[in-house]
């Protein structure tokens, strides 16, 4: 099938989009996960945020997306959003609380569904983005924040390498 082939990897999904042909339209269930998604936030419905809320959390799973691939994603969907449209929403949807940001390399951001604390591995040989297993972690002990300031979060990020 053309369109948008939904990759897994541990129970985690990411938009690739492999091909430029259109892809089915959104089923009713993606519309009705969409417009729940984005009523718990509060925001309004608009057009353009349902599209890309359907896309995000339309099956139920977690996604980590860049702009760029949600922006492919949506027009393979038939769609028509701007790329500015797209960042300006994610922005919105991360406000809201409904996403995280993740910044690699201070340069590129993913968007994140799962909005609760956990690590992340990036797959440098493809870009990708990945929940890792949080249970595996250990944080020691965190620096004392300076005076009047208080650790907000921590991210972590692992960079992956292919040894082979």
């Amino acid at each position: 099938m053309q369109g948008i082939p939904l990759k897994t990897d541990r129970n985690t999904l990411y938009i690739r989009v492999e091909t430029l042909g259109k892809t089915p339209p959104m089923t009713p269930e993606a519309l009705e996960r969409g417009t729940k998604w984005l009523s718990g936030a509060d925001l309004r419905p608009t057009r353009q945020r349902l599209s890309l809320a359907s896309l995000l959390v339309g099956d139920g799973q977690n996604r980590h997306v860049t702009a760029e691939g949600l922006h492919e994603a949506v027009l393979a969907s038939g769609d028509k959003v701007s790329l500015a449209t797209v960042y300006n929403t994610l922005k919105a949807f991360c406000d809201a609380g409904l996403m995280r940001e993740v910044t690699v390399d201070g340069s590129r951001s993913y968007f994140d569904t799962r909005t609760d604390d956990h690590p992340h591995f990036f797959w440098e040989e493809d870009g990708r983005l990945t929940d890792a297993p949080a249970e595996e972690l250990e944080i020691a002990g965190l620096p004392t924040p300076p005076e009047h300031h208080e650790i907000a979060t921590v991210d972590v990020v692992i960079r992956l390498r292919r040894t082979t």
